[in-house]
């Protein structure tokens, strides 16, 4: 637990101190840092806004809503993101991932982020129970697999160490996408221009 809090306190400095500028939902006020990578914007934060059904505080309390944002299932989560924003596709993950298997794989830090510091707010399970708040967070994606499963993004620290992965649908038969009615974090991605 003492490694996550250490983990989650170096991630926020990495967002705090490479974020190269902010954006502010004219629906609620929310501002957050966002960063540049890969020629795409993306938020550096959970989001925050409190639409409608469909949105959760991690064990119903609002007082996580400034640390770890707001848990939403698929249906909402695919039109919570602001006008010019929207909710990034499993290819645009698999691109971020690629940016961060590359940075690791240098061995040493690029003059660029290497990830926008994600935020560890567990989820709620389709079964209703929270879990994994300071241990994972989980992202969904815009792609769809059924009409019950869609795809997610995941951030782990297991023994201390980071582990990023993408859900999948058809190479892996024992990993699938999540219950739709799951709720997990959402990060948007700016439009392009």
């Amino acid at each position: 637990m003492k490694k996550a809090i250490i983990l989650i306190a170096a991630a926020i400095l990495f967002t705090s101190l490479s974020a190269q500028e902010k954006f502010t939902d004219p629906r609620d006020g929310n501002a957050y840092k966002t960063i540049k990578i890969e020629g795409k914007v993306w938020m550096t934060e959970n989001l925050r806004y409190v639409g409608e059904a469909g949105a959760s505080y991690f064990d119903n309390d609002p007082a996580n809503l400034h640390s770890y944002g707001v848990l939403y299932d698929w249906h909402m989560a695919v039109k919570v993101c602001p006008t010019g924003w929207h909710l990034p596709s499993g290819s645009e993950f698999r691109q971020l991932l690629v940016n961060i298997d590359n940075n690791d794989s240098r061995g040493k830090k690029s003059s660029g982020p290497v990830y926008p510091g994600f935020q560890l707010a567990g989820m709620k399970s389709y079964e209703g129970v929270f879990t994994e708040m300071d241990e994972s967070g989980y992202y969904w994606t815009s792609t769809e697999y059924s009409e019950a499963e869609a795809e997610f993004f995941s951030y782990l620290i297991l023994n201390g160490k980071a582990l990023v992965d993408i859900s999948r649908k058809e190479d892996m038969p024992d990993i699938h996408g999540a219950e739709k009615s799951s709720k997990y974090s959402v990060r948007c991605v700016r439009d392009p221009e």
